[in-house]
């Protein structure tokens, strides 16, 4: 059996979970074997309502006072007792950083390997090959697990939530949560929240991001004019915010947002792996940079060699005298 693990983000599936919720279907199908569905903790209502929709064997919600707010030792003690209780061989999840702090202690509580950040899955005669990205991100490698049961947790863009197939789960179950105050040793701090002026960017169908090599800051009305005539938020890479021209709330990343508009489009960004994490699931991703052996130039689906200073301006004026 499979299990996917869903996450909450303000009051919606997070969009990693849903990479994994299509991950999950694909395990079912190519090894032949059922899918079960767990939501759980907080918001577990919203999480359940959404998940209806999606095609899966088993719908199980996981839900008690004590985890109504995230709670790393809540969170590991459930998930321990639902894999103990219903033996998944493959524990499904995306690679948030949520996953990242609790996902560990369920390893260590069971003796299971949790292979983490995984980019894709190739599946030989019924048995899965996983690879991931080591040194850096300067190679990758294949993963082979021979245990009878392994927590996995996929990169952004490892799978497409386009791919998910609706139709709903066959039955649901409630599962029996119980934690007494000894099982939370520890509270977790409250979601960071953007200010009031932030900007959700995972919302953006058009994104406009701007890199270090804009070179100063004096260029970047010329870039927001690009983004104002398509109607696109300004997005950034780290070195950008870094060094202050723009705010952190525009940051696509690793340590900022993921995206995945129908246009990304890269304006002097170099594709390091820290950034492309956070907006390879784009639908489409469009390149501009000098630098002709950038990295962002492997995953665009187009790309211009050139100079941001003589292209950007002449294509803001026609898109602005197409209108």
């Amino acid at each position: 059996m499979v299990l996917v693990v869903l996450e909450n983000q303000r009051g919606n599936i997070h969009p990693f979970s849903l990479e994994a919720v299509a991950a999950g279907q694909k395990f079912a199908q190519e090894l032949n074997c059922e899918l079960s569905i767990l939501c759980i903790g907080e918001k577990v209502d919203e999480l359940k309502t959404q998940a209806q929709n999606f095609k899966s064997n088993k719908l199980i919600t996981a839900q008690n006072s004590m985890i109504d707010m995230y709670s790393a030792d809540g969170y590991s003690k459930v998930l321990s007792d639902v894999i103990s209780s219903m033996s998944p061989k493959y524990i499904l999840m995306g690679h948030s950083y949520m996953v990242r702090d609790f996902v560990p202690r369920v390893s260590a509580k069971l003796g299971i390997p949790f292979v983490s950040d995984i980019i894709s899955v190739d599946f030989n005669n019924g048995s899965p090959l996983f690879s991931k990205q080591v040194f850096n991100a300067k190679l990758a490698t294949s993963i082979e697990i021979s245990s009878d049961q392994s927590l996995l947790s996929f990169q952004s863009a490892a799978f497409s939530s386009d791919d998910i197939q609706e139709g709903g789960p066959d039955t649901e179950e409630v599962f029996d949560v119980k934690l007494t105050d000894q099982d939370i040793r520890t509270q977790s701090e409250p979601e960071f929240q953007e200010s009031a002026s932030g900007v959700d960017l995972t919302a953006a169908e058009l994104i406009v991001s701007i890199g270090r090599g804009v070179e100063s800051e004096d260029n970047l009305p010329t870039m927001q004019s690009l983004a104002d005539a398509m109607g696109a938020e300004v997005a950034s890479s780290r070195p950008v915010v870094d060094m202050g021209w723009l705010p952190p709330y525009r940051q696509v990343g690793s340590s900022g947002q993921v995206v995945s508009p129908k246009l990304y489009f890269s304006l002097g960004v170099s594709g390091a792996i820290q950034h492309v994490v956070g907006m390879k699931g784009s639908k489409n991703i469009l390149a501009i940079n000098k630098d002709e052996d950038a990295p962002i130039f492997e995953i665009a689906d187009y790309a211009v060699i050139g100079d941001l200073l003589e292209i950007v301006p002449k294509l803001t004026e026609e898109i602005n005298n197409s209108k």
